[in-house]
């Protein structure tokens, strides 16, 4: 006994057995059944009721015309469906006034359905991506999965918020990592002992989570700590670290481990090394999400709502990991350069031009000399040491 089967053949009998209770049914759509002759049976009583039947103009019985019409509308994109057929909707309708709650069922697993499917891409782009060392199809299907969320919670009545589940499911069981992917992790961390300022290169933006084997994230969280201490890393340093945190005694971290890391000079890019790291984490990031989100659609007892939010709630740490790929990977930001020659150019331009009248004028600029001293002309009358001369 299939509740979702049941339901979507009562909603259907309850419009062949009343058809205006399609008024109330405006927010059910076709893709919301799950069977394909169901959906051609409902986009079929939808276009007959967009052409204004005759009989949604009538309060009598329902003419047979109703239903032939039906049929003969389905038929033409569906096979196998028989007016038997149509006689065991009806017969599924307990109450045709009880079609808005159908629809509801309807809708319910058509959310869990669609959830479950878009999870399903998401998790086969992200290992796809994982195997061809890409990230924008990852991230291009995360972002359909957020819209769809997004319109399956207007759909819903709901508002579209991440709410973390009280029992988080049970995560799935990891891959073991590529041995070239921990070759990879082993090479950067030597790159961040031996080199100098090279931690800085990849210290905003790479986190410990970012790497497969736990104890090269540990020890990649030592590193960051000296560093944001702003005390020397090397070989020495980098192991009293591992040793004050009691990675070796609790086995965290091997000597086997540590060893070729504090052992052997690397030479290259951390940058570009951290970046190939940083894509691995986010396909990885992407295909734990969509799993946690699969089992949550499975989870028949949680109500749209709740599904909704657990998604959303799921695709956090993925979003997470995209905008620290995003700070990795976008270009410097052009700073412009300073114009030393504008202040002489002004200068120049305000001695250029001509003082008009009732102006003062521009000052002399200092590396100008002043114009030369000339003889002065004493005035008799402002002479303070001027004596008259008596007229002859």
């Amino acid at each position: 006994m299939d509740p979702l089967l049941q339901g979507e053949q009562a909603v259907l009998g309850a419009v062949l057995l009343d058809p205006h209770q399609l008024d109330g049914l405006e927010w059910l759509e076709p893709r919301d059944f799950y069977r394909p002759g169901h959906q051609a049976l409902f986009a079929a009583l939808r276009k007959l009721r967009a052409e204004s039947h005759p009989a949604l103009g009538t309060e009598e019985a329902v003419p047979l015309a109703w239903l032939t019409d039906t049929l003969t509308e389905a038929g033409q994109h569906v096979r196998g469906l028989t007016a038997s057929y149509l006689h065991t909707l009806v017969a599924a309708c307990p109450r045709p006034a009880h079609a808005p709650l159908y629809g509801r069922m309807v809708l319910e697993g058509s959310i869990h359905r669609t959830v479950a499917e878009h999870a399903d891409r998401l998790l086969a782009v992200a290992r796809e991506d994982a195997g061809q060392r890409e990230v924008n199809g990852t991230a291009a299907q995360a972002d359909v999965l957020a819209g769809v969320l997004d319109d399956l919670a207007t759909r819903w009545g709901t508002h579209p918020r991440a709410t973390a589940p009280r029992t988080p499911p049970l995560p799935a069981a990891a891959e073991p990592p590529a041995a070239a992917q921990a070759g990879d992790e082993q090479f950067l961390l030597s790159m961040l002992v031996h080199q100098n300022g090279a931690i800085g290169e990849v210290f905003n933006w790479l986190r410990p989570q970012d790497f497969t084997h736990p104890g090269h994230g540990q020890l990649y969280r030592c590193l960051g700590a000296l560093h944001h201490r702003g005390e020397p890393i090397d070989p020495v340093t980098t192991l009293w670290e591992v040793q004050r945190r009691g990675l070796l005694a609790e086995g965290t971290l091997t000597e086997e481990q540590l060893a070729p890391v504090l052992r052997d000079g690397a030479a290259g890019s951390a940058e570009w090394l951290g970046e190939q790291l940083l894509r691995s984490s986010l396909t990885r990031a992407a295909a734990g999400a969509a799993l946690q989100i699969a089992a949550h659609a499975d989870e028949r007892r949680l109500a749209p709502g709740q599904l909704i939010g657990h998604a959303l709630h799921a695709l956090g740490p993925l979003e997470e990991v995209r905008a620290r790929w995003h700070t990795a990977t976008a270009p410097p930001t052009p700073q412009p350069r300073p114009d030393h020659g504008q202040a002489a150019r002004v200068q120049a331009a305000l001695a250029r031009s001509p003082t008009l009248p009732g102006t003062r004028a521009s000052p002399t600029p200092s590396h100008v000399p002043p114009p030369a001293p000339g003889p002065q002309r004493v005035h008799e009358h402002t002479s303070p040491h001027h004596s008259h001369r008596s007229p002859t």
